[in-house]
Formats: structure tokens, sequence, C-alpha cells
């Protein structure tokens, strides 16, 4: 099993640090900034090789060069926005795998947030790591993408197993889920959820990794009928 770390920077990035014990490989998905996730791994006793990145904002690219020049690791990314992440050494798309160890991750294509977004799925673990594509309750900024494109990559999510662990890179869920209050007033598995999480940040715990199944139940934009509906509520939710 892996051994999954979350590393919370900037004011509210998550780095997920991930550690598979029998090769003792070590990998950091979207490295916002280097110095923590640095400190992390040396705590452990872990030695970084690799860096996974989803797309190519700064807040997710920021800690690839320092990283890499202290430990040599390899980083791997999306083979569309390689022009825009120089520190790649693998580009990969939609159906190509990446491996830690002995554990295999494919690669999906999520386009929108950015044009070449992509997300990691490991189904050996249950787990996928999803950038600012899904979040608790929400879906990333249509900044290089369109509504359709978004819809698209909520069927392709959708579809994961219900258990899978969904690995989202901010802490947005409260403000995600008050709007999806508003968008889905007669969702009582949302009012619920709310409530848990409204309790979690007062205890100042962080409310992700979420599942694919809370998403079914509660995100209003993975439970939009259509693309236009979809794009009618990232309009809203924009000017919430």
């Amino acid at each position: 099993m892996l051994e999954i770390i979350r590393i919370p920077v900037l004011s509210d990035n998550y780095v997920w640090l991930v550690h598979e014990p029998q090769s003792k490989e070590t990998m950091v998905v979207d490295p916002a900034v280097a110095e923590p996730v640095l400190a992390e791994a040396e705590k452990r006793g872990w030695t970084i090789t690799q860096i996974w990145n989803t797309h190519w904002h700064p807040d997710h690219t920021g800690g690839n060069a320092e990283i890499k020049a202290a430990t040599g690791c390899h980083i791997t990314g999306p083979e569309a926005e390689q022009e825009r992440i120089p520190t790649l050494d693998t580009l990969v798309k939609q159906g190509d795998t990446v491996k830690l160890g002995d554990v295999t991750a494919e690669v999906i294509d999520v386009p929108a947030h950015t044009a070449g977004h992509i997300a990691f799925h490991i189904a050996s673990d249950s787990a996928a790591f999803v950038g600012d594509t899904l979040f608790a309750m929400g879906c990333g900024r249509l900044f290089e993408g369109t509504a359709a494109q978004m819809y698209d990559n909520m069927r392709k999510l959708e579809a994961l197993p219900g258990s899978t662990q969904v690995y989202c890179a901010h802490e947005y869920t409260q403000s995600n889920g008050e709007y999806a209050l508003v968008a889905e007033p007669d969702n009582q598995a949302l009012q619920d959820r709310m409530t848990e999480v409204l309790a979690m940040r007062k205890r100042g715990e962080a409310t992700v990794p979420t599942t694919i199944a809370l998403e079914r139940a509660t995100n209003p934009f993975m439970r939009a009928s259509s693309a236009e509906e979809l794009s009618e509520r990232r309009v809203a939710k924009d000017n919430f």
C-alpha cells in the first residue's frame, strides 16, 4: 500500500508526497514549492525519485527545479503542456501509464482548467490525483477550456470506482459547499456533508481527500445534467 502524505503550502494548496515501501521510491504530486516538501521527505527518511505534474500552473510546478536539483528526480507531466513546464523529462497523455516502483498509474486527459491538464489514477490503491479539475463539491475554473470539456471530465472521473480517494490540490471545500447548497438546496446528502465539513474546518482539519462516491452525491458540477447546466453553475460559482 502506498503511503500518501498531505503537505499544506501557500494559502490553500496541498502537495502530495507518495511513498511506495517495496521499492522505497517516493514521488511528489504538483509541488508548488520545494522547501517543505524536501523537509517532509527528509524527516521520514525518504528519497524523492519522481515528480508528477497535472498541469503547468506555477502553484503546481514552482518547486520542480529546486527539488530536481536537490534529488536528481525524474519529472513526468502533460505532453500538451511541455512548453510551459520546462523541467519535464517524460511527457504523457490519455492512456499512458506511469510507474512508482511496481505501482502503475493510468493517465487521464482532463482539459478545461488548463488546455493540457491530466489526472493520474492508481487503481491498485484506489487513488486519483486530479490537480485542479475536481474538488470536493467543486471543479476548476475554465481558464483554458470549455464547459463541454469539463462536463466530459466529470463523466470520466465519475466512472472511477466509488471508493476511489480523490486527492485534489486545494482546500476549497467549505466555499465550494456554500455554493453547492445554493445550486442544490434540497440535496440532503449535501446538507449532511456541509455539516461535517464545517465541523472539520472549525477543528482545523483538512477536508480532502474526498471520494468519487461522495462527489457523485454532493458535487453540483459532477451532478450537472448537461454541459449547459455545468456552464451555468460555473458562471454562478465564479460570481458567488
